[in-house]
Order: structure tokens, then C-alpha cells, then sequence
């Protein structure tokens, strides 16, 4: 006789959530992150690589390798490990760094959003280090960067 998690533990799940992945309607349990959704409908790559396009999807489940990038609701590099399904939200492939086709300087979140390539738009090394400096501190006032932030900290 087989048996369901769900049904060995006795769980009694809220009513699941509908999004859209590329188009196409998925369900979500409650709290259940985008990567284990898109598992469970059998989606295995959601995401493609910057320079030769290959396919990648979840690789460590914890938020650290960044191999699970997916634009949700418009908004690029989401880390689906980390990302619980929301009722309505729209998922698609995202394609290299997820900025293809966003106007110059605004970001999927607007102007100044995290992500928006502000450090990419310098002409060099030392230069992009500056600017992804100066938009961490900006927009992460806690980062080590940023004034009273780990630097400061320091003995």
C-alpha cells in the first residue's frame, strides 16, 4: 500500500495556490518555495545560463549558488529556493542575467532596485567595484559597505 507524505503525516494542507510558469498554470501549497513547486510539476530548468544558454535550476536549495534565478512577477534573479509561491504570481524562464529588454538605469523594481546593474555599467575594475559599492551601501543600509555598517563595526 502506498502512501503520501501528506498522508503519513496526517497533514491537511491550506487550499493550494495557482500561478503561472511560462504561461502555463501550476499549483503552489501554502509556504511551499517556487523551486519545490516547479519540481513537483515535473519543471526541472528554469533559468539559462549568461554566455553559452545553458539550462540550470535548483542546485543547492539554500540561496547560496544562484543556479535557481527565475523572474517573478517581472522581477529578475528571485531566488526560487528561497521564494514562496504566492497566489497569482507570474514565473517565467529567465534568460542570462534577466535584464534583457529593461530600460537603462530602472531595474525590474524601479529606479535604484537591487539588480538594476548600476556596477555593470562601469568601465572598469576598479571602477565597478566603486559603483557596486556605493549601490549596496545605498540600498542595503546593514551591509558591511554601507555607513555603521560591519566596517565601522570593526576592532
Amino acid at each position: 500500500m502506498s502512501s503520501s507524505p501528506l498522508r503519513l503525516v496526517r497533514a491537511a494542507p491550506a487550499t493550494p495556490y495557482t500561478f503561472t510558469f511560462d504561461g502555463r498554470t501550476l499549483t503552489a501549497l501554502p509556504g511551499q518555495t517556487l523551486a519545490a513547486a516547479l519540481w513537483a510539476a515535473g519543471i526541472l530548468s528554469w533559468r539559462t545560463t549568461r554566455h553559452s544558454g545553458a539550462p540550470r535550476g535548483a542546485f543547492c536549495g539554500i540561496g547560496v549558488c544562484h543556479d535557481c534565478l527565475a523572474t517573478v512577477n517581472g522581477r529578475p534573479n528571485q531566488r526560487a529556493c528561497l521564494v514562496a509561491v504566492q497566489d497569482g504570481d507570474v514565473v517565467t524562464t529567465q534568460a542570462g542575467t534577466g535584464h534583457a529588454g529593461l530600460a537603462e538605469g530602472t531595474g525590474a523594481g524601479g529606479a535604484g532596485a537591487c539588480g538594476d546593474g548600476q556596477a555593470q555599467k562601469a568601465d572598469t575594475a576598479e571602477s565597478a567595484d566603486t559603483a557596486a559599492r556605493a549601490h549596496t551601501a545605498e540600498e542595503h543600509p546593514g551591509h558591511p559597505d554601507a555607513p555603521g555598517g560591519q566596517e565601522a563595526r570593526r576592532v
